[in-house]
């Protein structure tokens, strides 16, 4: 630091506890600032401030126009365009020409005391734009050289509207563009006030792009700052009004750090410009990259350093030839024969490459055979699997029938083994032995009937033990149900609980006893219970209960009690499955307890000539004839014997295939067995369309049309071999002969006219086609009168 500096510090360091903290600073219209971190550390004005406190001509002039009161300038670093300008010097010499209520039109000139090297023209102004109606005021710093026009188009720029549409006026008068500022009166460093409105404001009003109520800042402030002539004649309170324009950048500006005093504790802060980076003129070249991208270039001689010669037998010298070599010229070779060469050349390259790439076509071929060859053999090898699995299956059915089809199946083939042996006997005996082997053949047959018979009858009580757990379960089963989050409830009512009370009673009662003393407390418990009704049904069962008691305790043979155990289970059970004693149980039972619905879901069996719920009758074509189950399922065993399982088996696969193809289908999900049944025996004959294959487990129902819905006119039977050939055809009638399209199209009428008569399956059948009449057989009702009623017969 200079002497002159550190004098300035040393003075002001000896003025600094002179102020107070409060204290107006007299001479220059400034206070103290609010923050106590603001502060000056090298201030060269300090000494006039000292001798500005003590001069009286300084002191505020309230009255007069020439120093007029600015109110406190808000702290806002933005708004210096100084470097490292300390703030509290900044905001006491700054003076907004904004706050200004009531500024005169045009203000005297401030100073006489600038330079006279200036240029009038160049000066600036302070120029105030009232934009009318709004009412918004706009103060811009303007050149008074320059005129009206160019302070329209800098007008227009920042209220984005163009500038043929502004009119400014000036004491209620319109100012030509021509017009400059000075010729209007406004001089160098001045302020004027004028307005300025739109000629279309509905289309271009005039607002501005940015509310002043979003600015801490005025446009332009006046800055009041002590000259700098050197001159021993100028005072130090020679001093000048500058008006400065606030520029605000978009950008924030940086923090450029700062230092502190450390004896006052005055913060001060680095200031930047607010000068824009100016940008380098365009070239008009598209420039990428600053590195050229020149090859760079080197000469290098490339003569040899040295000279070389040879050296021959001479006078006075021998060279020895013992390494010489004897070079002999070849024969001629002509431009036909290089190219003839050429030409073999290019045939032996051409001939390697094609025997290359053939090796490679066949290469192709082989893994293809050889992949076809592999996927048929695993065809085969699946064909065959599933066979023996359907064998395996059948024999374990007939040792141990678990279901009503396996007993239809041992029927079966009692039935084809008797008429094996039937058929060897006559074509080998004849008279009493054929007589007599006929007899015998009667006897094995009822054997065979009998162990069936027995079987079947365990069976049916195991069935029967079975449904009646199902039964229990589901009525003691609580209600459940699965929230919205996915949480799963579950809710007991006073009827489950009953129903699982009975539950647990009847399996106690149905268990074999290990202990008389826990088969007779069981026995109590249901006296107990059942005593609760009074009825018929509950006296019966509280008089077997006190017989057995009275046997028990007479020691009575377990063996001897059975009859009378099962007896108290058969009244229990129908205790159970009254909805008076059990309300659980009546949405359970097939026949309802209300009598207005039996009227519309029961039907009367013609053969048992009982009245059955619909469920038990088959909705085939065969239950027509209604004929329940049970009867249909008796008068198989007694005359024809036949087995369903195959059949069950091609509908449960068409299904599988159909819902795989589409997820929509319906026609197959309504067939039943015994319409599978007819279709194959009496429309496709029990063989394959193709290759009259007969091996019922072998065949299959397929689509004919594959771009079709499955139906019963719209299909094929086929053996499983033929049928991945058949699904990838596209057109069937280009595919086959005209003479079998015409044979399965006769099938599919048969189909169409038979399965029509089901109205289930008829509400889905298409209309049927237009073909000739000749390949129909017409058939009209006849109307024949027999009595008062007509009657229509086909």
């Amino acid at each position: 630091m200079s002497e002159e500096n550190a004098q300035t510090v040393e003075q002001k360091e000896s003025q600094e506890p002179e102020i107070e903290e409060g204290e107006i600073m007299e001479g220059n219209t400034m206070e103290k600032p609010q923050s106590p971190e603001v502060g000056s550390l090298d201030d060269p004005l300090e000494d006039d401030k000292q001798q500005q406190r003590e001069d009286p001509e300084h002191q505020e002039h309230p009255e007069d126009p020439e120093h007029p009161e600015h109110p406190e300038h808000p702290e806002d670093p933005t708004t210096c365009a100084a470097t490292c300008c300390p703030l509290k010097q900044f905001s006491e010499v700054v003076e907004e020409a904004e706050t200004q209520a009531n500024l005169p039109e045009v203000t005297e000139q401030t100073e006489e005391s600038q330079s006279s090297g200036d240029d009038v023209g160049t000066s600036t102004a302070t120029v105030k734009v009232v934009l009318v109606p709004e009412g918004h005021v706009m103060t811009v710093a303007f050149a008074i050289g320059l005129s009206i026009g160019e302070l329209k188009q800098h007008l227009a720029s920042e209220l984005r509207v163009p500038p043929e549409v502004l009119h400014i006026f000036l004491d209620g008068q319109v100012v030509e563009d021509q017009q400059a500022l000075m010729d209007l009166g406004v001089r160098p460093h001045g302020s004027t006030r004028m307005e300025m409105s739109s000629a279309d404001p509905h289309i271009y009003p005039l607002r501005p792009v940015r509310p002043p109520e979003h600015d801490n800042m005025p446009d332009v402030i006046t800055v009041r700052v002590q000259r700098g002539d050197e001159s021993p004649t100028s005072s130090l309170n020679d001093f000048q009004e500058v008006v400065v324009e606030i520029q605000r950048p978009p950008q924030r500006k940086p923090f450029l750090g700062g230092y502190k005093h450390r004896l006052t504790g005055t913060v001060y802060h680095h200031a930047g410009t607010q000068t824009h980076p100016q940008r380098r003129p365009d070239r008009g070249v598209e420039v990428f990259s600053r590195d050229t991208q020149t090859v760079e270039m080197r000469v290098q001689s490339q003569q040899c350093p040295a000279d070389v010669s040879t050296q021959m037998t001479g006078i006075g010298c021998y060279v020895s030839c013992t390494n010489d070599k004897l070079l002999t010229p070849g024969g001629y070779t002509t431009a036909t024969e290089y190219h003839e060469r050429r030409l073999k050349a290019v045939i032996r390259l051409q001939a390697a490459a094609r025997c290359w790439l053939a090796k490679q076509a066949v290469g192709r071929l082989r893994q293809d055979r050889d992949r076809r060859l592999a996927w048929l053999e695993a065809q085969e090898r699946r064909r065959k699997e599933e066979k023996d699995e359907q064998l395996r299956d059948r024999r374990r059915r007939w040792k141990d029938p678990q279901k009503r089809e396996d007993f239809n199946l041992l029927y079966h083939a009692l039935d084809k083994w008797r008429k094996e042996e039937e058929q060897l006997i006559n074509a080998t005996l004849r008279g009493a032995e054929r007589k007599a082997a006929l007899c015998s053949l009667l006897d094995q047959e009822l054997e065979y009937i009998q162990n069936i018979g027995h079987k079947q009858i365990i069976f049916n009580k195991a069935n029967a033990d079975r449904s009646i757990g199902i039964l229990l379960d589901k009525s003691a089963a609580p209600y459940h149900w699965r929230t919205a989050k996915g949480k799963h409830i579950e809710m007991d009512t006073v009827n489950t609980i009953r129903a699982r009370e009975l539950r647990d009673l009847y399996n106690d009662i149905s268990t074999p006893p290990i202990k008389q003393s826990d088969r007779l407390q069981v026995l109590m418990t249901l006296k107990h219970t059942v005593k609760e009704h009074n009825c018929q049904l509950t006296r019966d069962l509280v008089d077997l209960v006190d017989r057995e008691v009275d046997l028990m305790t007479r020691c009575v043979k377990a063996s001897s009690l059975e009859g009378l155990r099962q007896r108290i289970n058969t009244l229990l059970l129908q205790y159970i499955k009254t909805p008076a004693f059990n309300p659980q149980v009546a949405k359970l039972l097939k026949v309802s307890q209300d009598v207005s619905q039996l009227k519309n879901n029961m039907l009367l069996c013609r053969s048992c000539h009982r009245y059955l719920p619909t469920s038990s009758f088959s909705p085939a074509l065969s239950s027509l004839e209604r004929r329940c189950r049970d009867c249909a399922h008796l008068d198989n065993i007694a005359r024809n014997r036949d087995d369903f399982s195959c059949y069950k088996h091609i509908l449960k696969r068409l299904r599988a295939d159909e819902q795989l193809i589409c997820k929509d289908a319906k026609i197959p999900f309504l067939m039943q067995v015994e319409d599978i049944r007819y279709l194959i025996e009496v429309i496709w004959s029990k063989q394959s369309a193709l290759l009259a294959c007969s091996d019922l487990y072998n065949l299959v129902l397929v689509r004919w049309d594959q771009l079709k819905d499955w139906s019963p006119w719209n299909c094929i039977l086929l053996a499983k071999e033929e049928t991945p050939a058949h699904s990838q055809l596209r057109d069937v009638y280009k595919a086959y002969e005209a003479e079998f399209v015409r044979r399965i199209e006769q099938r599919h009428m048969l189909a169409r006219q038979h399965f029509s008569q089901i109205p289930v399956i008829a509400a889905h059948m298409d209309p049927e086609p237009h073909v000739a009449l000749g390949n129909h057989l017409v058939s009209k009702p006849i109307a024949t009168a027999t009595g008062k009623h007509a009657r229509h017969t086909p």
